[in-house]
């Protein structure tokens, strides 16, 4: 049966894998056994990704990610060039801690920018947007943008990927789009 995906000639992909309908892998990327990966994903060049991986449909990942197990990644999820994943908090390098990998989701729609590392055990909300070069050490909740080192949220996201201004009721209405927003109790949600 013929694939339909593409995979550079470079690219290693290991037994075990599932690949989505209309992905490209570029070059010299690792897909590494049992990993799962959705339709219509981007892997850029210099890509690894571990055993038990599970990305969803339409993610982009850019050059020089690894992407370890432990992360999953819903559909639609943007990861910016040389971002860094973890997924042990206390590495030893002589002590093997295989059995302590903390799991990290990155949710629908969310982006992480260039050079941002996500500490392991923290989950990225839906449609965040984590600034480039931010270290992110906590939870980060759905529409949060949050930017410096450690990160700390500066504001609110649309979907769209534009900064949110709420009036003082509590709306917000994306510039590109015209979707309309409510801030309730520190929490968004599109109307």
């Amino acid at each position: 049966m013929p694939q339909d995906y593409f995979a550079h000639e470079s690219a290693i992909i290991d037994q075990g894998c599932i690949i989505g309908k209309g992905t490209k892998i570029w070059h010299f990327s690792h897909i590494m056994s049992n990993s799962v990966i959705g339709e219509n994903c981007n892997i850029g060049q210099n890509v690894v990704i571990s055993p038990d991986v599970v990305l969803g449909n339409n993610v982009k990942v850019q050059n020089n990610v690894s992407i370890y197990t432990g992360v999953s990644c819903e559909d639609d999820v943007f990861l910016g060039p040389s971002m860094v994943f973890t997924n042990i908090i206390n590495p030893r390098s002589a002590i093997v801690r295989k059995d302590s990998y903390l799991k990290t989701k990155v949710k629908k729609g969310a982006s992480i920018g260039a050079n941002a590392t996500i500490i392991c055990g923290h989950d990225i909300g839906k449609f965040a947007f984590i600034g480039a070069g931010a270290v992110v050490t906590k939870e980060v909740a759905d529409y949060a943008l949050v930017v410096g080192n450690p990160a700390r949220q500066t504001g609110w996201m649309s979907e769209y990927g534009h900064k949110l201004n709420f009036d003082e009721n509590g709306f917000a209405i994306c510039p590109e789009s015209g979707e309309k927003y409510k801030l309730i109790n520190n929490t968004v949600k599109k109307i």
